[in-house]
């Protein structure tokens, strides 16, 4: 993978070089371009590892590129290479958005000279409407739906290969992770409703958002209440789990018919491995003073009002 990135990162140079060559016109131009990519310590340091920038990069570049060259067949219509140039362009903007929303720029920059382009054909008074529509269409299907469909079928590509669990599955939601052959979820029924006793985790609902995570470490002298840390963490850990509990109750009678949380009930949050209480007082946040501090604290189901959570 890291030869893979290599490769496209050696091809920044040429890119460069034939993109400035067709701008300019200039020999000089186009060699000074190059010189600059080649000699550019960030480009060289980020083309040796397995990163995502060296990939983006092609991409944009060969965009510009192709861009460029297709421009160069203006007065070569629907010719061979005017269509190979067209279906390049949308064949790298698919690639940068695949890899990075930061493609969306380089698909806004295509965009705005695709729109200049066709405003100069419709001021063509020698163009009739059926070849301008001809020219509107294929800008449509290679640089619209072209792409689009290869955003999707990389994805598409992406989820039937890659259908194994593996260390990063914490990441993502519990529906996902009940499709990754391997993961403890796989194929395992979601229960649409959560009932007292029942052991859960609670995930934070941003992109790569941590889980509800305790152990057995308490907060340092000074920094707010001296009880046990409540943090979030990434990946999936066994004391990442929590037992639902009544208000008031220690244990639920697992022999009885469950009873399901209802909107509005007050519950208590038990940490399944230290017995803590999910909890909260008036102390101070120790990073963000403008919150309240939440830590574990009581032990077996005993503890105070401030264990409650609505």
């Amino acid at each position: 993978m890291r030869g893979f990135c290599a490769l496209l990162g050696s091809c920044l140079a040429p890119f460069a070089f034939l993109i400035v060559l067709e701008l300019s016109r200039s020999l000089p131009a186009a060699l000074t371009a190059a010189s600059i990519l080649i000699f550019d310590t960030g480009c060289i340091t980020i083309s040796q590892y397995i990163l995502l920038d060296p990939i983006l990069m092609f991409f944009i570049m060969g965009a510009v590129l192709s861009t460029v060259k297709f421009n160069s067949q203006r007065e070569r219509p629907f010719s061979a290479h005017w269509w190979l140039w067209l279906v390049f362009t949308g064949v790298s903007l698919a690639g940068a958005l695949g890899v990075k929303f930061v493609g969306l720029f380089v698909i806004l920059l295509v965009g705005l000279n695709t729109v200049q382009d066709l405003w100069r054909l419709l001021g063509d008074l020698n163009l009739s409407l059926v070849v301008f529509g001809k020219h509107l269409l294929a800008r449509v299907l290679t640089l619209i739906l072209l792409p689009l469909f290869l955003y999707i079928l990389i994805f598409a590509v992406h989820f039937v290969v890659l259908k194994k669990s593996g260390p990063g599955d914490g990441f993502f939601s519990s529906a996902f992770q009940s499709r990754l052959v391997g993961n403890n979820l796989h194929n395992a029924s979601m229960p649409e409703y959560l009932a007292y006793g029942s052991t859960i985790t609670v995930k934070n609902v941003r992109i790569a958002g941590g889980y509800l995570h305790s152990h057995w470490h308490l907060y340092p002298e000074g920094v707010g209440s001296r009880q046990q840390q409540i943090t979030a963490y990434l990946h999936k850990d066994f004391n990442n789990l929590w037992l639902v509990r009544k208000q008031n109750s220690r244990e639920e009678d697992l022999s009885a018919p469950a009873e399901l949380v209802r909107h509005g009930d007050i519950i208590r949050l038990e940490h399944k491995e230290t017995t803590r209480n999910l909890h909260s007082h008036l102390h101070e946040a120790p990073l963000t003073k403008k919150h309240l501090q939440v830590t574990g604290y009581g032990i077996n189901g005993t503890g105070d009002p401030n264990d409650f959570w609505q």
